[in-house]
């Protein structure tokens, strides 16, 4: 049975892999034909700034180019191989990201049925297939957080580590992950510390913190890490760390995106008030990141997904390509949401009419020049809430792995 599944599950990444080739073809066979574009625009700005990367100058010579440069470098290919080299490697990493998501399940403990059926999520997801084959990089993070936690769940910290520095060099918000692997990768050991007189209680904690495995994970994580900015600072300068990280830290961007906070960003732009609402927002994101990684970091899937979806609905920014960095771990969390599937499919349809609502609004901002800016701000609110309602609701219908009645990792 195993035999035949694993044969299912290599077919089925083929079978994905092939519907993205055929959409790749379509993005280079649409543009004379079609005045919207197909390819995505990120993907213009990745293939010129591997032009100048390939040219001996540095990507960020190119106009809103806000990423690593290894990124760039990894392009060339697109100057003097073929330009939908980059689509080719994306969807590839997009493939081998479904075929991760039936790899864990199966670590975790679930059936290879149910291993089949999360893997064809994402394999078989029409927004994971045309976001991947129209030149987006998110593929990319996608495969770097799922075998960061296949590490984690296979015990080998040392992987993990550098597995989780790669995916927070090419973004930032992996590193919430950090403290949720770090009580797990080790998850065997006593965490009832407060036992006994102060000073048992010491030792108990100083074991727990330096358990090998902790040790190899932080210290795996700390010399990984920090080579490649000092080489990448060294070539690039301050634009290397502005771009790649600083602009993405201070980020307002008070017109363009879906969170509750853009209003009073944008009316507070000229004033210190901007400042201080930025460093307030960072309070819930904090409080609930951390919360949930002591809560439920025994289900390290289930942990990170909900860090990053809590994230995302509170981030004092939020464009639609925030909206990529949960989706990945979704399948993973599916089988432990104990909601019917008519109430899944109205969350899923309010999760999309609140965003077109908004888009409509914005719409009339951005192409008509109508004021329309109490509008967006009331539709980004009735989107914040109809996030919360889904956050609420799988926390509330959360299965634990030991609940479902299945070998645990």
């Amino acid at each position: 049975a195993e035999r035949s599944t694993f044969f299912s599950i290599f077919y089925l990444c083929h079978l994905a892999l092939l519907l993205r080739i055929m959409l790749i073809f379509y993005g280079e066979w649409q543009p004379p034909h079609m005045l919207v574009k197909y390819t995505d625009i990120d993907y213009h700005v990745f293939t010129d700034a591997a032009t100048y990367v390939h040219n001996g100058g540095s990507p960020y010579e190119r106009e809103t180019y806000r990423y690593t440069p290894l990124l760039a470098v990894i392009l060339t290919p697109n100057i003097y191989l073929h330009a939908a080299f980059g689509k080719v490697l994306f969807i590839l990493f997009d493939v081998l990201t479904g075929y991760l998501l039936y790899r864990i399940q199966i670590e975790r403990g679930f059936e290879q049925t149910t291993a089949v059926y999360s893997a064809c999520l994402w394999l078989f997801n029409p927004v994971a297939a045309v976001v991947s084959s129209r030149g987006n990089a998110e593929s990319i993070m996608a495969f770097l957080v799922l075998a960061t936690l296949y590490a984690a769940l296979k015990n080998k910290p040392l992987l993990a580590a550098l597995l989780l520095a790669l995916a927070v060099h090419f973004k930032i918000f992996p590193i919430m992950y950090s403290l949720p692997l770090f009580l797990f990768i080790d998850k065997t050991r006593d965490t009832k510390f407060i036992r006994g007189n102060a000073k048992e209680c010491v030792m108990r904690l100083t074991e727990y913190i330096l358990s090998p495995s902790r040790i190899k994970l932080v210290f795996g994580f700390i010399i990984t890490i920090a080579p490649p900015p000092l080489v990448l600072y060294r070539s690039y300068g301050f634009e290397f760390l502005e771009h790649t990280y600083l602009y993405h830290v201070t980020r307002t961007d008070p017109k363009h995106n879906f969170s509750a906070y853009f209003y009073m960003l944008y009316l507070t732009q000229d004033s210190a008030w901007s400042k201080l609402i930025g460093l307030l927002s960072f309070i819930p994101q904090l409080t609930l990141t951390v919360g949930f990684a002591f809560r439920h970091y025994k289900d390290v899937c289930f942990c990170c997904f909900i860090q990053t979806f809590a994230f995302v609905t509170f981030n004092k920014v939020c464009t639609s390509q925030y909206f990529l960095w949960y989706p990945p771990l979704l399948p993973l969390v599916v089988p432990q949401i104990a909601i019917s599937l008519m109430k899944a499919i109205l969350m899923i349809v309010a999760w999309f009419a609140s965003q077109a609502v908004w888009l409509y609004f914005a719409y009339y901002l951005e192409f008509e020049g109508l004021n329309t800016f109490l509008n967006i701000w009331i539709s980004s609110l009735v989107f914040l809430f109809v996030n919360l309602w889904i956050l609420v609701e799988v926390l509330k219908n959360y299965i634990g792995m030991k609940s479902l009645k299945i070998k645990a990792s």
